[in-house]
């Protein structure tokens, strides 16, 4: 993290603010063949997923202290720092619960090991807060209908939603279920999520691949399709068409309320086969469209989604869903759609003991994986499952494909419907000064508000215009705020620093003034 000191008064006013868009970064994912030719990408998805839900990840075990819980997940931020990651994905809904003060649904059992019982603290406001003082996103991370771990309501607290309408649950599989076909359920859960989207300064709005339970010939909502079903051909039809509306109206919900967040879906990895459906993937694995009822390349097409994330947690040439097969089928769904493309990766397979396949053992499989991804400019990046995974990194798994393909670093991408807005003034650079070891740079901002981030960039010379497009000469993104100091350990004398104002859309500043280093 970069110091931070008083703003000397008038040091803003040494350029004229600017809102000059930067020419445009280079949003390049293709590579050329090798390594030595590939151009890193200026703007990339870096992200993980920190899993709450029967204590994952954070809280590690329920019952911790508030002081213990932070120190948990301010470390989690530290791994996210040390893979050079820009954004986190934290579960704060996992059971029809809250982690934070709502007045819809009670506090997480996974906080404290009661449903209902506070925590001491409100965990969303200081999660949001810390990530943003590292300069990380912080996605929201929602899970759409299940209720509950096991199987029996009378164990709900006693306020729970889910006890006060016992007509909305559904028990399957051992778990409880919100019933996806009742419109005062659909309701109540965009209410329930809305409520943290409008009160916390969060960056993306997520869900992850849960919809209906999978295998849901035993899901008993019939009394439910015979009220509302009419008009759909069958059962199925009528089941997607409930998922269907909740994204659709989640879309509407968040562009009302917060037009700048991302709202986006993990969903398994296969829509259909092309066994069943002509447009499906050369796969012969389960079927979101069929199994969970969620038409994943709909919505895609539809525009209903910022972003689509599908989890392909298979190795090159696994039969029967290739990743080497699907990654260029997701590329072809989101083509031309304006609806962004990360790719969820199996980090908990990598070294696992229990995967027998050769693949999961082998070092490089998951560096591979973004090897093939460069192949397919659709794809902006990915995110990793889970952050223990990311954490421990069993065979250096983690470690092999940060070191190949996260050299430089990235700033998240910007939302296609986002990119023509305003963009941050621009920043000055007060000063680039040797120090014992390497470079001193402080970046200033110089508008009424604070960046997100400051980008800083180093050339041998005075900087083109469209040198800022090359992460090649980006050496760091840095917190934002009134200003910022970040030492160099790599500068010089004779090197030209350059500062960029990052926004919380992702949106950038023109350059500001260069600093040669005497």
């Amino acid at each position: 993290m970069p110091s931070r000191r008083t703003l000397l008064k008038g040091l803003a006013l040494a350029a004229a603010a600017s809102a000059t868009p930067l020419p445009a970064f280079a949003e390049t994912g293709a590579a050329a063949g090798t390594s030595a030719d590939w151009i890193p990408p200026l703007r990339q998805m870096r992200g993980m997923w920190i899993a709450s839900v029967v204590n994952i990840n954070w809280p590690s075990k329920p019952g911790l202290s508030a002081d213990e819980q932070k120190a948990e997940y301010l470390a989690w931020l530290d791994v996210a720092e040390q893979r050079k990651l820009n954004s986190v994905f934290v579960q704060i809904r996992p059971t029809a619960d809250a982690f934070w003060p709502s007045p819809f649904e009670p506090w997480s059992q996974w906080l404290t090991g009661t449903q209902g019982q506070d925590p001491g603290y409100d965990p969303l406001a200081f999660a949001v807060e810390e990530t943003h003082k590292r300069g990380l996103a912080f996605h929201a991370w929602f899970n759409p209908y299940r209720v509950s771990m096991q199987s029996d309501p009378s164990k709900l607290h006693p306020d729970h939603p889910g006890r006060k309408h016992p007509d909305w649950i559904v028990p399957f599989g051992g778990k409880l279920y919100y019933n996806p076909g009742l419109p005062e359920v659909r309701a109540f859960c965009q209410d329930a999520m809305m409520d943290a989207v409008t009160r916390y300064d969060i960056d993306g709005l997520h869900f992850d691949d849960y919809f209906y339970p999978t295998n849901t010939t035993a899901f008993d909502d019939s009394a439910t399709f015979a009220k509302y079903g009419a008009g759909f051909p069958d059962l199925a039809a009528w089941r997607r068409n409930n998922v269907d509306l909740m994204v659709s109206e989640m879309q509407q919900r968040v562009l009302a309320a917060k037009p700048e967040i991302a709202w986006g879906i993990s969903p398994s990895g296969i829509w259909r086969n092309k066994a069943s459906d002509p447009l499906g993937s050369d796969t012969n694995g389960g079927q979101s469209y069929d199994s969970l009822h969620a038409d994943t390349r709909g919505w895609v097409k539809k525009g209903w989604l910022d972003y689509i994330a599908p989890q392909l947690y298979w190795y090159i040439g696994q039969p029967p869903a290739d990743y080497s097969k699907l990654v260029p089928w997701w590329s072809d769904v989101a083509k031309g759609t304006g609806t962004l493309l990360w790719i969820g990766q199996a980090a908990y397979k990598a070294g696992d003991p229990a995967q027998t396949a050769p693949q999961w053992q082998d070092p490089a499989e998951l560096s591979k994986h973004l090897t093939l991804n460069r192949n397919h400019p659709e794809i902006g990046g990915d995110i990793w499952y889970n952050a223990n995974d990311v954490k421990v990194d069993r065979i250096a798994s983690i470690t092999t494909a940060v070191n190949d393909h996260y050299q430089r670093p990235a700033l998240a991408p910007v939302l296609p419907r986002l990119a023509g807005g305003t963009a941050p003034h621009r920043p000055v650079v007060a000063y680039a000064r040797r120090r014992p070891g390497g470079v001193e740079v402080r970046a200033v901002a110089t508008g009424r508000e604070e960046p997100f981030q400051f980008a800083i960039f180093r050339f041998a010379e005075d900087a083109a215009a469209d040198a800022f497009g090359d992460a090649r000469n980006l050496v760091a993104v840095v917190p934002g705020g009134r200003q910022a100091i970040w030492a160099d350990q790599d500068g010089k004398a004779g090197d030209h620093y350059y500062v960029v104002a990052v926004d919380r859309a992702n949106r950038t500043s023109a350059p500001s003034n260069g600093f040669r280093v005497l």
